[in-house]
Formats: structure tokens, C-alpha cells, sequence
């Protein structure tokens, strides 16, 4: 039986006048990889942040539902005591910590000391660079070195859904295969995963399936690697005739 993770269903938001998403509904089930694809404005990172109760004052309706709750307005930092975590967009790294503080604090609802040194080895190993600067402040990191303690720190608290807002923006192309390895790495020891990705075939190579967002609205949705091959979305999202 499909155990299902995260459920939206009808979901809008306004700014004042200005409708950002315009009923939507997705869902993620327990294990997979998920990826929500669309242009600059379509409404992903809006999406996103409705879910973490993370959005400006603004009017959001429908249901959120993770792990068969209501978290329809719920603050952020209860949603990680729940193991839902999020990488916004930009990264959001604490600059003025350190990387093992910046990792500590992914920790901060875990109280198992020797299992939190481990996970810090475990993704130090993952990412050697922050290893060897883990005494450096977060804010003199390169864009790509904050993207991967962005992910470590996420992932610290041992996320049941972990949402990831475009981690390959602004990134070298080595960085953004990097950082999808490791998107790839962690699906596959089950962490389940919404991803929000302007790199639409990075993301669809990836995912298991898709949503296709345009205009705050769900315009297509199905197996990922059907959409790979998609003419409609090879012309939109892939630079492919």
C-alpha cells in the first residue's frame, strides 16, 4: 500500500490581488522523488513556502497535509520538530556560524550526541570541502560550498520529507552535478524529496515523477522519464525542438 507523505490539495495564494497559485493539488508518497518544473513565476518557491508556513503575510487556502495532519499555517520550526525540513532558495546558511555550528544547529530537535558526530563525519565525507573549513564562517563560502552545508544541515535532523527550492541556482556546472549526486545519493537510502528545479532535465533524470507548474497552475503531471520525451515539454522547459 502507497503511504502518502504529503498531500496538497486545491491550493491558493493571494497577495493582496495577486494570485500567486491558483488551486493546485500534488502529492508525494513515502520514498520518492519528486520534482515540481516551471518558469521564473510559476509559483514553485510560492508552493513551497505555503507548505513550510514560511510565506509573507499573504491569504493561503486548501489543505496541507503531511503525514496525515493538518499543516495549514503551522510555524516553521514545529514543522521540523515533525522531520519536515527544507533547503530554501538561496541557501539561507546561519553566515555568521561556523560550518560544525551550522551543522549542530540542523541537529538542534536530536538529542542522541553520539549519532549527531556521526551524521556530521558521514557528511563531511560526502563533502570533503566543508570538512576542511570546518572552522570557517558560513558567509565566506562560496555559492556551492553554502549550497552543499545547506543540504548537510537539512538533512541533520533526519527528515521524514525533505523540500529542496532550487539548489543548482547560480552554481559552476561540476557543483550542480554535485549537488544532484547527492539529491540522487539520498533518495536512494529513502529520504523522501520535493524538488524544485529550474534545471528541468537535470530534475526530470532524477525524479520518479512530475508536476509541471505554469502561471500557478498544475498544467501536466506524470512519470518523469515519460516527460524526458515529452514534445510539449522538450520545446518549454528543455531547449529541445
Amino acid at each position: 500500500m502507497v503511504e502518502n507523505v504529503l498531500r496538497v490539495s486545491n491550493l491558493k495564494v493571494a497577495y493582496g490581488g495577486i494570485k500567486a497559485v491558483k488551486g493546485i493539488d500534488l502529492e508525494v508518497n513515502k520514498g520518492e522523488l519528486i520534482t515540481l518544473i516551471g518558469a521564473n513565476g510559476a509559483g514553485k518557491t510560492t508552493t513551497l513556502k505555503a507548505i513550510t508556513g514560511t510565506l509573507p503575510d499573504c491569504k493561503v487556502e486548501g489543505d496541507i497535509i503531511y503525514n496525515g495532519k493538518s499543516i495549514k499555517g503551522s510555524n516553521s520550526f514545529n514543522l521540523v520538530n515533525d522531520q519536515l525540513a527544507m533547503v530554501p532558495e538561496g541557501r539561507g546558511v546561519f553566515t555568521r556560524m561556523t560550518i560544525q555550528e551550522n551543522l549542530m544547529m540542523g541537529a538542534f530537535t536530536r538529542n542522541d550526541k553520539a549519532g549527531i558526530n556521526a551524521d556530521i563525519e558521514k557528511w563531511f565525507s560526502v563533502f570533503p570541502r566543508l570538512k576542511e573549513r570546518a572552522a570557517q564562517l558560513a558567509g565566506t563560502l562560496s555559492g556551492g560550498e553554502q549550497q552543499m552545508l545547506a543540504m548537510a544541515r537539512a538533512l541533520m535532523s533526519h527528515p521524514k520529507l525533505l523540500l529542496l527550492d532550487e539548489p543548482s541556482m547560480g552554481l559552476s556546472p561540476i557543483m550542480v552535478e554535485k549537488i544532484f549526486e547527492v539529491v540522487r545519493t539520498v533518495s536512494a537510502e529513502g529520504v523522501t524529496i520535493l524538488l524544485v528545479e529550474q534545471n528541468a532535465k537535470l530534475a526530470l533524470q532524477a525524479a520518479n515523477r512530475a508536476y509541471v507548474m505554469d502561471s500557478g497552475l498544475i498544467t501536466m503531471s506524470g512519470d518523469a522519464k515519460d516527460m524526458l520525451n515529452d514534445p510539449k515539454v522538450q520545446a518549454a522547459y528543455l531547449g529541445e525542438a
